[in-house]
């Protein structure tokens, strides 16, 4: 099959997937997942073929896979719409492909509790449905099968139909249907479990949240759309058109200049505030962290696979836009703009992430910080560093967000057999010694968490950040350089915090001794991610790494580096950003482990509170952002509804609509007094029926009953008739 055919199929089986689940076989939950994962996984195949086929091709680059057809008619011609893979788009299906694979396999363990034969497993839990009698005599059934099974697969088939619509697009117009699509589906599965009311809340801040930045995103949309017409004559948001060098050099000129700002700046910034929403970057940040509320396939989802990956991707997409007129030196006011936001993002973040207890909340703001280190990477121009970590962080933080189900589910477990459900199974204190009950989930989230935390020349997380700290360091940027280096300090010391408390040591209740580990459909995706979390950094190496010419080329480097024709020349090794890389990782895990190795308490008073005293209380409640949101926006949003209903609504808006009621109902008494009464019931209804009783009443006469009298009529007529005939035909 053609490559073009299969990239355009690619969206089509998870939603197909989708469409089936919803209207046939919904009362079905194995039919359901056996349709679910198939179609994961012919996306995947095709991913994977396209891929290959990509890298095989001489000078991609110059000759990507494209394909477009007419869609839309305009007033003088069509708005096409088709697709585009591209070396980054390749690199970004690469690892959407086996992620989302590995998603939907893990979805099937995941949603399944027990064992589905026999009277018990080998380690001593019941099977689905039994009736179980804790040690306090007190009876509980296992619970079998999550309620909304098929549901669920229907829903993230439809996230992934997005996510794929998004990759393949040639033009921004059909990737923000996918982004849009994407929008949907967070909400659907954030609120997924809609029984609780925090997990409802969670649904509609991240649609709200996110909503803001599309609103600015469509705006930047609408204003580029624009500029092509002007600039070109035909409207256009194909990437060939809008990023070619003469309408990026037409838009730069356009006497547009505010704050030092150039119309392409501008536009940038638009379509930048929308991947803010996407990818929770400050301020914009407080939707992610509450999205852990959705089961933990779909946090991986968010996290990895989709959602917030695309609001990179569209950053780095979009790089000629705010980089138009730069040079390689010095930085457009759009890319300083940027730089702060992922630098500070990546500081923030981590600050907040070292005081949650929440085995999905650590590494909810361990995202928003990773992504702040891609955004800044984009801002200081190194946009292939940030597409680097883009894949290497979707494979181990798939891995972790994965592997944290996981412990979850065997954290389930124990609360199953000990009863006490006041046992939260998600906060990391009620754990500890779990390395003995899960070996396989340790060893692979140990795998994620050093490539989190860039542990050196093993990771792939290491390569990808020392990247990033090379390239600032390189080109003078060195307060990004430090930002971010403090930031990955504190990811590798809360990442080791989180091994070591979930992990390590002894178990602090009962319910992690009686943990145990996931069945195999949870625990291969873990195995094949925790593949990737190490062997795909080796793809990034620098060819002059240690000052020594490697046997290899930086193939990622080479390969995504031409997609965007702008400076993207290898930097010259430096042992300081080496240096740094090391230090920040080696450093804070190993003071991770060394401040909570005796953490074997579950109500002992965490390390670092009695370090950072008052401050831990503030990072602890994520600087209290949400709380200021809602004093600065939800309350006065709600107060303002409010007045307007009481005011607006029943005063104002109600009182036209009565004053219409009013003139209406005198407009109608006058019609029917004036007209209706004397015209139409009178003269009309009543004449009419006096012209006809008129009429009866002489007809009337003629009715005598006497039939002499009626032959005498009759032939009466008959002779009128015959002397009519004889003077109209013989005379």
């Amino acid at each position: 099959m053609a490559t073009e055919n299969i990239i355009w199929l690619l969206p089509l089986p998870p939603l197909l997937a989708f469409v089936i689940i919803v209207l046939f076989t919904n009362k079905s939950n194995k039919l359901s997942h056996s349709i679910g994962v198939g179609a994961a996984a012919l996306s995947w195949a095709g991913a994977m073929t396209v891929f290959f086929r990509a890298i095989g091709t001489e000078h991609f680059a110059e000759h990507p896979f494209t394909d477009s057809i007419p869609w839309l008619p305009l007033g003088d011609g069509w708005l096409e719409i088709g697709v585009r893979i591209d070396p980054l788009s390749a690199a970004v299906l690469f690892f959407v492909g086996i992620t989302v694979f590995m998603i939907f396999l893990y979805s099937v363990g995941y949603h399944n509790f027990g064992q589905p034969k026999g009277d018990h497993d080998k380690k001593g839990f019941p099977p689905h449905g039994a009736t179980v009698e804790d040690e306090h005599g007190h009876k509980h059934t296992v619970p079998s099968v999550e309620p909304m099974y098929a549901r669920f697969f229907a829903f993230i088939g439809l996230f992934a139909a997005g996510m794929y619509t998004l990759v393949i697009s040639d033009n921004l117009l059909t990737l923000f249907v996918g982004w849009e699509i994407m929008g949907l589906c967070s909400y659907l599965l954030i609120g997924f479990w809609f029984q609780k009311e925090s997990a409802r809340n969670a649904g509609i801040k991240a649609f709200m949240t996110t909503r803001i930045g599309d609103v600015f995103m469509l705006l930047g949309l609408a204003w580029l759309y624009t500029a092509t017409e002007k600039l070109t004559g035909t409207g256009s948001l194909a990437y060939k058109v809008i990023f070619s060098e003469e309408f990026l050099h037409d838009l730069v000129a356009l006497d547009m200049h505010f704050l030092g700002l150039s119309a392409a700046g501008a536009i940038g910034l638009l379509l930048f505030i929308g991947a803010v929403g996407k990818s929770a970057q400050w301020p914009l940040h407080v939707w992610l962290p509450d999205a852990m509320e959705g089961p933990t396939p779909v946090s991986a989802m968010i996290h990895a696979a989709t959602m917030v990956s695309a609001g990179v991707y569209m950053t780095i997409r979009i790089f000629p836009l705010f980089s138009a007129g730069w040079d390689g030196h010095g930085l457009t006011t759009a890319m300083s703009i940027i730089a702060f936001i992922g630098a500070f993002t990546a500081l923030f973040a981590a600050t907040i992430a070292v005081a949650q207890n929440d085995v999905k909340g650590v590494l909810a703001y361990s995202t928003i910080s990773q992504l702040g280190f891609m955004m800044a990477a984009i801002g200081i121009g190194a946009y292939v560093a940030a597409a680097f970590h883009l894949v290497t962080h979707a494979f181990f933080k798939a891995l972790l967000f994965l592997g944290s189900g996981s412990v979850i589910h065997g954290m389930e477990h124990g609360v199953l057999h000990t009863g006490d459900h006041s046992v939260d199974p998600q906060d990391m204190r009620n754990m500890g010694g779990l390395y003995k009950k899960m070996p396989i989930t340790f060893w692979t989230f140990l795998i994620g968490g050093a490539a989190l935390s860039g542990f050196p020349l093993v990771t792939a997380g290491f390569w990808s950040k020392d990247e990033i700290f090379a390239d600032a360091f390189a080109h003078g940027h060195y307060w990004v350089l430090g930002t971010l280096a403090l930031a990955a300090f504190l990811t590798a010391f809360y990442t080791m915090r989180q091994i070591t408390m979930t992990f390590l040591g002894e178990a602090r209740t009962p319910e992690a001794e009686h943990a145990h580990e996931t069945n195999w459909t949870m625990t291969t995706p873990l195995v094949v991610l925790s593949i990737f979390a190490v062997g795909f950094g080796w793809v990034g190496i620098p060819e002059d790494f240690l000052t020594l010419h490697m046997p290899f080329e930086n193939w990622f480097h080479g390969f995504v580096g031409h997609t965007v024709h702008l400076p993207t020349h290898g930097i010259e090794f430096s042992w300081w950003p080496l240096l740094i890389s090391i230090v920040v990782a080696l450093g804070g895990m190993g003071i991770g482990y060394l401040t909570y190795r005796n953490f074997n308490a579950k109500d002992a008073v965490d390390p670092m509170r009695k370090l950072l005293g008052p401050v831990y209380h503030f990072i602890e409640n994520k600087w209290y952002f949400d709380e200021a949101y809602d004093v600065l926006f939800v309350k006065p949003a709600i107060w303002i509804s409010e007045v307007f209903t009481e005011k607006m609504d029943k005063g104002v808006i109600d009182g036209i609509l009565h004053s219409f009621g009013t003139i209406s109902f005198a407009i109608g008494s006058t019609i029917r007094n004036q007209f209706d009464t004397p015209v139409i019931n009178e003269l009309i209804g009543d004449g009419s029926a006096e012209v006809v009783q008129i009429f009866g009443r002489w007809l009337r006469k003629a009715q005598t009953g006497r039939i002499q009298q009626y032959m005498l009529s009759a032939l009466g007529v008959l002779f009128i008739i015959f002397i009519a005939l004889y003077y109209l035909v013989l005379a």
